[in-house]
């Protein structure tokens, strides 16, 4: 087998790699060099948007989705089937596919915004054109189901894709202002929890906990607990080898969430990554009294163990200041601090 067959049967599009030789190829299959960036966003530019999982819940959700954009100066284009309905997914698999091809496909489409999570993306992953999204790399937000999408993208042609709100998130200008920075400026944000202290003498809202002290670099990687610990064996993941894995949950008990981190510990994931940080679990308190392990309980027993730089606490997820975090590119976390810098430029 020549090299570019070689390749080829390992999933990844030949577009996003360079020729190396097999055992290189084994080791970069899914740890994908050069990335793949979309282009930097620019008031005037076409927004797609559409909805890869769960249906849209009402006219409003396209309608706020298009004002949000409408307020950065873009202009804005609906999937054909954003309005579809199978069941709780927004359209048969076949709908939901099209629309996200013809974003990829279409070239008046400078970015691609999802209106909301909730459940199916995963459904979609063994039928994407993988070849054809690397030849028309396009930056895609959204976070919760859509972590199905950015793990895909990442693992089949290193495609930098972005975690963060949903067309129906509340944009509040916090969101606002790292939206602009992140895909208007290309800056490279530092991300740290708001400071909320207001009248209080210490910080009661959004603190961070320091699991493990210390500074990690790494490729930054992450999403939904669910998930990820749901596509464990698929070729639908990344390597985290020397990564920084990002998490965040909700409305999961503290049984559920300990299966997952169970899943990451038992998939040797755990033990390759190089820091750790862990957003919101959203409505996963424990039953009435000690019924079950809390997640302070659960990321200590997981977590701690490893002895590398690790915080909780991080806006990230189901909240409406959330970070908006480029998932694939390098990056460095301070667990003392509670801060994640990012170091590559995630759009050219």
């Amino acid at each position: 087998m020549n090299k570019r067959s070689f390749i080829k049967s390992l999933g990844v599009g030949l577009a996003a790699i360079p020729m190396f030789g097999k055992s290189e190829a084994l080791a970069m299959a899914n740890q994908i060099q050069p990335l793949l960036k979309g282009n930097v966003l620019k008031a005037g530019d076409t927004i797609g948007i559409i909805a890869p999982a769960s249906a849209v819940t009402g006219e409003d959700s396209i309608t706020l989705t298009k004002e949000v954009l409408e307020y950065f100066g873009f202009k804005v284009k609906e999937g054909k089937y954003i309005r579809e309905r199978y069941g709780n997914l927004a359209g048969t698999d076949d709908q939901r596919l099209e629309d996200l091809h013809a974003m990829f496909s279409d070239k008046s489409v400078a970015g691609i915004l999802c209106v909301r999570g909730g459940a199916g993306a995963s459904r979609l992953l063994q039928r994407i054109d993988y070849d054809m999204i690397a030849k028309n790399p396009k930056a895609l937000i959204g976070y919760s189901d859509i972590t199905a999408l950015i793990m895909a993208f990442q693992a089949k042609i290193g495609l930098v894709t972005f975690h963060g709100p949903v067309g129906t998130s509340t944009w509040s200008n916090y969101v606002a202002k790292t939206f602009t920075d992140q895909f208007m400026e290309n800056k490279l944000a530092t991300y740290s929890n708001p400071d909320k202290k207001g009248d209080d003498i210490v910080q009661y809202k959004d603190r961070i906990t320091t699991i493990n002290p210390g500074v990690a670099e790494g490729k930054l990687l992450g999403g939904n607990l669910t998930l990820i610990s749901g596509l464990c064996g698929s070729p639908f993941l990344p390597d985290f080898t020397g990564s920084i894995l990002f998490l965040e949950e909700i409305n999961e008990s503290p049984e559920k969430v300990d299966r997952m981190f169970c899943q990451l510990m038992n998939a040797g994931i755990l033990s390759k990554i190089k820091g750790f940080v862990f957003g919101k679990c959203t409505d996963c308190s424990p039953s009435g009294g000690y019924g079950s392990l809390n997640l302070d309980q659960i990321l200590n027993d997981f977590i701690k163990p490893l002895n590398i730089p690790s915080y909780s606490g991080a806006v990230i997820g189901h909240i409406n200041n959330q970070f908006l975090l480029p998932v694939g590119v390098k990056a460095k976390i301070d667990a003392n601090k509670g801060t994640i810098e990012i170091l590559e430029k995630a759009l050219v």
